[in-house]
């Protein structure tokens, strides 16, 4: 796959107020589970930009490579995933797909249920933020690799 556009290069006026944004979104949130998160809407939406950074990221916030291989099917993976764990990744579907047009609201009660409120809104906008690094990656085509874990991006290129 060869690089659209650098999004970083092209537009450094959108790139820091996006990474600022995203810092501020997983400000009092768990940090592995904010990596679980963005693994998994980075799999939805098929970002390998982001799958490269994010599982490093996950990797080096002690997360096992169990339950990283697992993610895909965490529904499936029975006592791999903490309840709120669980209840924060099925909002990251729900948000990230958004094919009924609405988030429902069992799955909102389910995540209510394990999060205040201030964690609440972070989550939302930790997976909102995920969501558009996502597309702004997967249109310019960033390449993967290179990272180092904790980077937020190689020079010439977008992250998340």
């Amino acid at each position: 796959m060869t690089e659209r556009l650098s999004l970083m290069t092209a537009a450094p006026d959108l790139y820091a107020p996006m990474l600022a944004l995203t810092k501020a979104a997983k400000k009092g949130l768990d940090p592995a589970l904010v990596e679980l998160v963005q693994i998994r809407a980075s799999q939805l939406n098929h970002c390998a930009f982001c799958l490269d950074m994010h599982t490093k990221d996950a990797r080096k916030a002690g997360e096992t490579e169990e339950r990283i291989h697992l993610l895909n099917a965490w529904e499936e993976a029975t006592g791999f995933y903490t309840e709120k764990e669980q209840a924060a990744l099925a909002l990251t579907e729900a948000i990230t797909h958004l094919t009924d047009g609405f988030v429902p609201d069992a799955v909102y009660a389910r995540a209510a249920a394990h999060f205040d409120d201030t964690e609440l809104a972070h989550l939302i906008a930790v997976i909102t933020m995920m969501n558009s690094w996502n597309r702004l990656n997967v249109a310019a085509r960033t390449p993967v690799g290179g990272l180092l874990p904790g980077a937020a991006a190689p020079s010439r290129s977008a992250a998340s």
